[in-house]
Parts: structure tokens; C-alpha cells; sequence
């Protein structure tokens, strides 16, 4: 169990000088709590003596009061030491989580769902903040308090004492069982909360979908489901704390009725005054919080080891994609090259691409159709390093893609995939997402060239209209353009446009690709499209078929290829659009959603 702690460690150094004025400061308490029944005693006795004026109380009673002052200051600043350490480490780790998941290569999310991270992030780290702050608390007072009760009642009356606290071993025992019942426990609601916060993300997320297909029972019914499995659950734990803590409360009782009949056994022969037993009541009723902080602390450090482990699984996975030991700083610039590059997804047999090998000339135009799934994104994501493509495969200038850091190839690259994302930002702020530098006179001209400004007025607030989440009020025409105005404000050296205008409508796409190409002159532009009219500007064009080139050339040179397999998408395109101008049909899928 401990052994998950060790994550902690570094976090806990940082914070030891506070955990130690903390820990100091709830000495301070437990000893001032412990010395005030030796004043009850005190007092008691003076009374009950019968010969006594008030001022014999005086001392006492001042005493006590200044203890009570002690204990009260000592738990506010144990609470500030010991409390504000716990909620910065609790920020401290979800930082750290959050800067590890972003990290993570993308067979790491098709292995761990968007909910059950969230979980891990939020749910998770508060179990771990309240082990490091309270358990932590729990844990120090009880066994310092424990230890400072036992020394005090030993002193007052070894031999009663010996009597009290023969409850003591058997609580300590359903203490151990109570821990290790609680982790398995714990455990198994921290899996059921993540799965139940992945179909809540989900259901929300696809919202749209939902209700198009009129399955807002299905999902009502999958939710309940896992709500349901969750709340039985806790009321699992919930039944068995109920049992434990009441049961060693009662245990905790029986130690009275020891004291009352020992205490006054030994009071009947003068071996203990009635202040002895007065004070031994009182030691034994402060006894009673160490014991439930044992079991409180058991609770909280399994609960906290099931969620590190939790999040020790996703710390301890390492990126597929690493940096390289001999890295470049600089950007990369020249032309693209691909050496005889094969891929395969991890767990599959089959090769996403074989024996590809390209050359892509600085400042040119490289065209790339393909059936689905015959490699045209995977080569995408291949460039940038968003998949590994192993060293000595992707050149640029000369260099190994591998050789740069990750953060200046990536900066070489502006990519619009192929489903487009938006954050529930404005326009401009999904537009300016990786600028923060660009005028308004070169905003508006790169909102002209991604076709959006005759869509301006169809925008309530114009620019600073919120989109929604993952852009839900635009239309799949809107959002294209908006993310490849987004890749084009970072002005990189090599666009990679995967299928980036197929929501678009022709006419549409015609114009923003003209003033593409002259925004892109002397660039390098990657362009995948099924369309032959995006294609056929492009320098060279390569046809991909089961993850290998099947034709490569110019525009001309593919369209003679008369038995080929661009030749003859282009003619069924141009039967289309023939049809389609007989026939006075247009097209058009623009338009902001009602």
C-alpha cells in the first residue's frame, strides 16, 4: 500500500519545513489536551477534600484556561501548516498529471477514455489531498495522543490502566481488517466513477447525434445503469464503515465500565482519589478519538493508495514518442524526403503504409488521393511525429525528423485534419488559438482567404461569437474554414490539409483555393482530397492504395493514365458535375445552425 506513496515524496520535500511546524503545533495540542485532566484531578480533589476556599481553585482553573488557549491557537496554525501544504500538492500533482497526459502520444487515448482521465484528474487527486492533509493529521495525532494518554494513565493508576485497556488490541485488529476491506472497496467506486464520468462526457459531447437518432433512453438507461452500480457501491462502504466505527465506539465504551468498576475498587481502598478517577474518565473519553482517527486514517491512506495507484498508472506510462538525446532546437526548412517508410498500428498486423518513398520539393504542392483507410492520414500524422515513424525515414533539409525537438518540427507544420476541432471559444480566440501577434489588417485577410467573411453576418456577436463546444452552433462547412484560417495565422513553413474543404461546396472551395495557392506560393502545401478539382493545382500527386503509392505524377501525366485509378475518379467527377449543371442543381452546405 505504501509503496504508491513514494510518488508523493518529491512533493512532500518541498513542503517538509511546513509539515513539520504542523506536525509541532498538533504536539502542542495533544500534550496541552492531555495535562488539562491532571488540573480536573486537581480541582476534584480539592473539593471533595471539603476543607477549601475558591482561591485554591485559581490556579487550576488558570491553568486550564491558558491550555485552552494554547490548543485553540496550535489548531489554527496546525490547520494552516499542515492544510495549505495538502491543497498545494493536490495542485501540484494535478499539474503534473495534466502536463503528463499532453505528453502522451495517441495510442495512450485510444487506451484510456476522455472520462475516466477526468476522473482520475479530479476525483483522484482529492482523495490524495485529503490523505495528505487530514489522514495525514489523523495519523500523527493518533499515535502521539495515543502514546501521551497510555504514559498518563499509567502514571495516575498502573493497575487500573492494565484493566481499561484490554479493549484496546481487539479494536486495533478490526482497525487492520476495516483498511484492507476499505481499499478493495475504494478501488472499485474510483473504476465505476470513471466509467460513469466517460458516459456523461460522451452522451454530452455527442449530444447532437443523440437526438438525431432519438437515443436519449438508451443513454438515459446506460447512465442509470453505472449510476446505479456506483451508488450501490459507496452504500457498500458506507454499510461497512457503519458497522466498524459504531462497533468501536462500543468497545471503546466497555473501557468506561472497566474504569468505573476497577477505579472504584481502588478508590473503596484508598489507592485512587475520586479526582484519579475523574481524570482517568477523561483520558479514556479523549482515547476515544485516536481509536476512530486509526480507523479514520486506515480509511483515508487506502482510499488515498487506490487513487495513486490510479494515477501511478497513467504517471508511469511513458510517451510512445520521445524526444531525441541528440536534439535540434532550430526549425526544420528544405525539402521533404521519405525513404522507404513502412508503419504499423501497435497491435495490428497489417502495414498501415509500405515502402513509401517521396520527395517533396521546398516551396511546392504535393496532391495525395487515396481510398478510406489507404493511408492518406497516417502519413499526415507521420510528419509532424504525431505517430513514430522510426529515424532514417522522414527527412527535411537534409535532416532526420527525429534529430529536431519535438516542439520546433511541430512549429514547421500548420495542420487542418480531417475533423475539424473548435474550443468553446469565440471565433477570434479559435482563430488566434497559436497567435497572439496578429494584426486585425492580417486577421481579415486570412479570414478572406478561408471564405468566412461572407459569413460574418450570420455571426450574432461577428468575431467574438461563442462557438460552443467543439464549435456545435456552426456547420461542418463553417468549422473547416475556420480551422484552416486558424493553420494559416501561424504562417508555417509546410501546410498539411487533410481533406480540409470536403464540406465545402464547389464553388466555395474554387475560390478559397485560388487564394490559397497564392497565399502558399514558395511554401510547401500537403493537400489530401477526393476531389479532383482540389488535386489537379497541386506539382505532383501521388495515389495511395492499401498504404502504397500505386501512381505518382502531375495532373496531365495521371489523367493519361486512362486505366488508372485517378484517371477514373476524374471522369465520374466530371459525369457529376455535368448532371449536376443539366440538371440546375446546386450545392450548398453553408449556413449557421438554427
Amino acid at each position: 500500500m505504501f509503496k504508491e506513496y513514494a510518488t508523493l515524496l518529491p512533493h512532500l520535500k518541498n513542503y517538509k519545513f511546513r509539515y513539520i511546524a504542523g506536525i509541532l503545533c498538533l504536539i502542542a495540542v495533544d500534550a496541552s489536551q492531555v495535562i488539562i485532566p491532571r488540573y480536573i484531578k486537581t480541582a476534584i480533589d480539592t473539593i471533595v477534600s471539603g476543607s477549601f476556599q475558591l482561591r485554591d481553585l485559581s490556579s487550576p482553573l488558570i491553568a486550564m484556561v491558558i491550555l485552552a488557549l494554547i490548543i485553540s491557537i496550535g489548531r489554527f496554525f496546525w490547520r494552516y501548516f499542515i492544510n495549505i501544504a495538502s491543497r498545494r500538492i493536490e495542485a501540484e500533482m494535478r499539474n503534473r498529471l495534466f502536463t503528463h497526459i499532453l505528453s502522451m502520444s495517441g495510442g495512450f487515448f485510444r487506451k484510456n477514455t476522455t472520462g475516466d482521465l477526468m476522473a482520475r484528474a479530479t476525483n483522484d487527486i482529492s482523495t490524495i489531498r485529503q490523505a495528505t492533509g487530514m489522514g495525514f493529521v489523523a495519523l500523527v495525532d493518533g499515535v502521539f495522543m495515543t502514546a501521551m494518554i497510555l504514559v498518563a494513565m499509567f502514571a495516575n493508576n498502573a493497575a487500573v490502566a492494565a484493566w481499561v485497556i484490554i479493549p484496546l488490541p481487539l479494536i486495533t485488529a478490526l482497525i487492520l481488517l476495516f483498511g484492507r476491506i476499505v481499499g478493495t472497496l475504494f478501488k472499485r467506486i474510483q473504476d465505476i466513477y470513471g466509467r460513469l464520468s466517460n458516459i456523461a462526457q460522451e452522451s454530452l459531447a455527442g449530444v447532437r447525434v443523440v437526438k438525431s437518432f432519438v437515443k436519449e433512453q438508451h443513454f438515459f438507461d446506460t447512465f442509470s445503469s453505472a449510476n446505479t452500480e456506483y451508488k450501490n457501491a459507496i452504500m457498500e462502504l458506507v454499510k461497512t464503515s457503519g458497522f466498524f466505527f459504531p462497533f468501536i465506539t462500543f468497545l471503546s465504551g466497555l473501557s468506561t465500565v472497566l474504569l468505573v468498576y476497577f477505579g472504584g475498587n481502588a478508590s473503596i481502598r484508598n489507592k485512587m482519589t475520586p479526582g484519579s478517577i475523574i481524570a482517568m474518565l477523561s483520558y479514556l473519553e479523549m482515547l476515544v478519538w485516536p481509536m476512530m482517527s486509526a480507523g479514520f486514517t486506515v480509511n483515508i491512506v487506502q482510499r488515498g493508495a487506490a487513487s495513486l495507484k490510479r494515477i501511478n498508472e497513467v504517471l508511469g506510462t511513458k510517451a510512445e514518442i520521445q524526444e531525441s538525446k541528440r536534439m535540434i532546437m532550430e526549425r526544420p526548412h528544405g525539402d521533404i524526403e521519405i525513404r522507404a517508410l513502412d508503419y504499423r498500428y501497435p497491435g495490428s498486423e497489417k502495414l498501415a503504409l509500405s515502402d513509401i518513398s517521396l520527395r517533396v520539393n521546398s516551396g511546392s504542392i504535393l496532391g495525395i488521393l487515396g481510398k478510406v483507410g489507404s493511408g492518406k492520414s497516417t502519413l499526415f500524422k507521420l510528419l509532424p511525429r504525431m505517430l513514430e515513424p522510426g529515424e532514417e525515414h522522414i527527412y527535411i533539409g537534409g535532416k532526420d525528423i527525429c534529430s529536431f525537438s519535438l516542439e520546433s518540427l511541430r512549429s514547421t507544420f500548420g495542420v487542418v485534419p480531417q475533423e475539424s476541432f473548435l474550443f468553446s471559444e469565440t471565433i477570434r480566440g479559435n482563430i488566434l488559438f497559436s497567435t497572439s501577434d496578429l494584426g486585425q489588417a492580417r486577421f481579415d485577410e486570412i479570414a478572406w482567404i478561408a471564405g468566412l467573411e461572407r459569413d460574418l453576418i450570420l455571426f450574432p456577436q461577428g468575431w467574438d461569437t461563442i462557438v460552443g463546444e467543439r464549435g456545435i452552433t456552426l456547420s461542418g462547412g463553417q468549422k473547416q474554414r475556420i480551422a484552416l484560417a486558424r493553420a494559416l495565422a501561424v504562417d508555417s513553413d509546410i501546410l498539411l490539409l487533410d481533406d480540409a474543404l470536403s464540406a465545402v461546396d464547389a464553388e466555395t472551395e474554387e475560390r478559397i483555393l485560388r487564394a490559397l495557392l497564392e497565399e502558399r506560393r514558395g511554401k510547401t502545401t500537403v493537400i489530401v482530397s477526393h476531389r479532383i478539382s482540389t488535386l489537379r493545382n497541386a506539382d505532383q500527386i501521388i495515389v495511395l492504395d492499401g498504404g502504397k503509392i500505386q501512381q505518382k505524377g502531375t495532373h496531365e501525366q495521371l489523367l493519361s493514365e486512362s486505366e488508372g485509378f485517378y484517371a477514373r475518379i476524374a471522369a465520374l467527377q466530371q459525369l457529376e458535375e455535368e448532371s449536376c449543371a443539366n440538371c440546375g442543381e446546386a450545392h450548398d452546405t453553408e449556413g449557421l445552425n438554427g
